[in-house]
């Protein structure tokens, strides 16, 4: 069975193809704002490197958010477009839980205006539910997955590819592929009114 994993949610385009739950081969760079150009040349080569056209996939994996608000509806975009048409599952599995992967740890992505989107795993586990928080909200004491640069630290490289695989079991199947829509969070700071 041969999987596609798309994530276009955040700063990267990550583009992977699993044969029976095992990697085999992916693309994941750094393109903000730049997926949708990218998505369908990097996928068409990806899939040519590895002797594949777009009838030998059986599957999709895609994140639902949080993330951008465009880049989350790239890769949902044109999955429900592909899964439509072929009539094969699409999955999807939360933004965060596919940064965590196996690791342990807070995962940290840019929500812009000095907050994040975070939950903490451990091993891979959810340990503290998505959120949006402040980022003042968050010790720099605690070991940061994603945008650790908003922390002062040196990010770190991620294996986006490997945690698809990482985190098979918290795939969630889509009966109806045209309700899915992306997941956001919002602050409580969002609710309240001055004064």
């Amino acid at each position: 069975m041969i999987t596609l994993c798309m994530d276009t949610s955040h700063t990267y385009l990550a583009l992977a193809l699993l044969q029976d739950d095992k990697l085999l081969d992916s693309i994941c760079e750094v393109a903000p704002k730049k997926q949708s150009e990218l998505i369908f040349p990097e996928l068409l080569s990806l899939l040519d490197k590895n002797h594949l056209s777009a009838k030998d996939i059986d599957e999709v994996v895609i994140t639902e958010g949080p993330g951008s608000y465009t880049g989350v509806r790239i890769a949902m975009t044109v999955a429900k477009v592909f899964c439509s048409q072929k009539k094969i599952p699409l999955y999807t599995v939360n933004t965060l839980r596919l940064y965590a992967g196996n690791a342990s740890g807070r995962v940290v992505l840019d929500a812009r205006g000095k907050r994040v989107y975070t939950a903490v795993y451990k091993e891979g586990k959810e340990m503290e539910a998505p959120s949006i928080k402040g980022i003042d909200e968050i010790s720099s004491e605690e070991v940061l997955i994603g945008d650790t640069q908003l922390f002062g630290q040196e990010p770190k490289p991620l294996t986006l590819a490997e945690n698809f695989v990482a985190c098979r079991k918290d795939w969630k199947k889509q009966d109806n592929i045209h309700t899915v829509v992306p997941e956001y969070y919002k602050s409580i700071d969002a609710y309240r009114v001055n004064g």
